[in-house]
């Protein structure tokens, strides 16, 4: 059989891969990486099943949790059946289905205000309505480029990913507050998050922004990322209205079990469920 070794040219051909499936440009990065780091520990080993299960081993022994272990599984699996080397596939780790969320992750409604209003009071005003804007729509970070103008004059945006088209409608109130700061700011037209320079924010800069306003906010990093506030969308939408169909069409899932996932409540909130039950005199 023919030696199988990583190559620079197989990463750049699968990145045009990635690309012309339409993954998003975090999924793209994420998947380069985790390939990257197969390659880099590799080194010139040829590339066989039980060379890629001793990777997986040592991902496991230098510990990297069960679901990173999974995920970077899947981005080389991905590569993989890219390249047409099937037989070098592994199976992903076996996981206990979670019943409860990490606490120590778990964005508290009180937590989201104070975020939004120590943006606003430190005047970073586009931090705090990107916040805003993110947490009332429930909107992927790499979906902020279509919050624009035109959108917020409509009501509604089109979102187009892996081929697939979702209608965000947005807050009539969200709208009020994303056309006075695109006046303010002399933002004719398109996105509305934007540099001084007028290209849209990237994920890192949101990333980082957001990072540095937790400490000043008092709130544990642990809790402050970009896709945090789409689980607490998804909680509150789920919370008030109990139509898990309807939030998984909002939140572009193809199954209601993936929608589950971001419903999962904290062993703290379950504890207090099951003391309001009165059946302990």
């Amino acid at each position: 059989m023919e030696k199988r070794k990583l190559t620079y040219q197989h990463m750049a051909a699968f990145e045009q891969y990635l690309i012309s499936e339409e993954r998003c440009t975090g999924t793209v990065e994420k998947y380069l990486r985790d390939v990257g780091a197969l390659y880099v520990w590799a080194k010139d080993q040829a590339l066989t099943r039980e060379l890629v299960l001793a990777w997986k081993e040592h991902l496991v022994e230098t510990g990297y949790a069960t679901s990173t272990v999974n995920s970077m599984l899947a981005a080389v699996n991905t590569f993989f059946k890219f390249m047409n080397w099937s037989d070098c596939r592994v199976k992903f780790l076996k996981v206990q289905k979670k019943m409860f969320r990490d606490p120590g992750k778990e964005l508290t409604h009180e937590e989201y205000r104070r975020l939004v209003d120590t943006a606003g009071r430190t005047g970073r005003k586009r931090l705090a309505l990107l916040i805003e804007t993110i947490g009332a729509t429930g909107i992927r970070v790499s979906e902020v480029p279509c919050i624009t103008v035109e959108a917020a004059v409509k009501g509604s945006t089109e979102i187009s990913l892996k081929g697939k088209i979702r209608r965000i409608l947005l807050p009539g109130k969200l709208c009020r507050k994303l056309l006075k700061y695109a006046r303010k700011n002399k933002i004719p037209s398109g996105e509305i998050f934007i540099t001084r320079s007028g290209k849209g924010l990237t994920r890192k800069q949101i990333w980082a922004e957001m990072k540095k306003l937790c400490y000043e906010a008092g709130v544990e990093p642990s809790k402050v990322f970009p896709h945090n506030l789409r689980h607490l969308f998804a909680a509150a939408y789920y919370r008030h209205f109990k139509d898990i169909s309807s939030l998984a069409d909002i939140l572009g899932h193809s199954s209601v079990e993936t929608t589950r996932i971001y419903l999962l409540t904290s062993g703290e909130e379950h504890i207090r469920r099951l003391e309001g039950l009165g059946l302990v005199s």
